[in-house]
């Protein structure tokens, strides 16, 4: 059994904790106001100046390839754009749209809405899609949403789905008693973890076992191992193919729709970027995003912008 692992941890979540978001805010900002003072371009020169669309991305790998697709979308289509990784959380990124410091950012349309709007109740991808523009503040836009999701999920071994005779989460449900579920400590308060469990499902574990890696080896191993039977992993996640794992249906939405997006300054966008970055989203499917975390973050080590460049040529983006 091949073991591969994904060392990244996409956290969109709808709001952190206050001291959390002020540890994120520090470590992306150091002592300057600017968040972006300390993060350099990774592609071409030159970040903000005239005529130059600036990319950002959050701390995690899966978003600074989307950034790198969006930056070569752009520039094979005759638009400048340099690229500005490792930005920080949401709170960070999404300010840094506003007051100008970088012009585009992927996102993920369940998770932005729910940032701008705690209380949305859109679970759905065209529903949440639907709501984002009228919760947006007037100067930011969402171009066109991917096919392409990325979304916490309940995975368990094949031999666990067998047993049980698992398919869904609401299968799952009727044995929870008996299963201990490996997530980060804060799925026991998050909306979607073990209280949306019990408000969806009427599942409630045997225990919360807690990790820190996101859906990572560490959880992985715990998984494989039978130390826990169920884990919360991202659906991008290349261990999830790799070790033949099971993807338990969500028929409640219990984990909202999380299509990858680029959320973007308005004024900044004309119409030739649009054309570049909707191209992206038209053909970026969820595989495409599990190939490219495992060609970046696997054993090829591929730099997310080399990866993005042989994505773009593959799909005709970039000739």
């Amino acid at each position: 059994m091949k073991h591969t692992t994904l060392t990244t941890t996409r956290r969109g979540f709808a709001g952190l904790a206050a001291g959390v978001g002020l540890a994120l805010v520090l470590s992306a900002c150091g002592s300057n106001s600017n968040p972006l003072s300390n993060a350099p371009a990774s592609s071409g020169s030159g970040g903000g100046a005239s005529g130059t669309l600036t990319i950002g991305s959050a701390d995690f790998t899966e978003s600074q390839i989307i950034a790198e697709l969006y930056a070569g979308a752009l520039n094979a289509a005759g638009v400048k754009a340099v690229t500005k990784p490792n930005i920080g959380s949401r709170e960070v990124y999404y300010k840094a749209v506003q007051d100008g410091s970088i012009d585009v950012v992927p996102d993920y349309s369940g998770n932005l809405l729910l940032y701008i709007d705690k209380n949305a109740t859109q679970v759905s991808a065209d529903d949440i899609v639907k709501a984002l523009p009228g919760k947006l503040p007037s100067d930011l836009a969402v171009l066109d949403a991917s096919k392409a999701e990325d979304k916490d999920a309940m995975v368990v071994t094949k031999a666990t789905a067998q047993k049980y005779n698992l398919k869904s989460i609401a299968d799952m449900a009727k044995v929870c008693g008996e299963l201990t579920i490996g997530a980060p400590a804060t799925f026991a308060e998050r909306a979607y973890g073990l209280p949306g469990l019990k408000k969806n499902y009427d599942c409630v574990p045997k225990k919360l076992e807690p990790f820190k890696d996101g859906g990572g080896p560490v959880t992985l191993q715990a998984l494989l191992s039978d130390n826990v039977q169920v884990a919360d992993i991202y659906t991008t996640t290349p261990s999830i193919a790799d070790n033949d794992l099971v993807v338990l249906d969500d028929p409640k939405n219990n984990f909202i729709a999380q299509q990858v997006l680029p959320l973007v300054k308005k004024d900044k966008i004309d119409d030739k970027a649009k054309e570049a970055l909707n191209k992206v989203s038209q053909a970026l499917t969820t595989d495409d995003l599990i190939n490219l975390n495992r060609a970046v973050s696997g054993s090829q080590k591929q730099d997310p912008k080399a990866a993005a460049a042989a994505w773009l040529k593959d799909k005709g983006i970039v000739k």
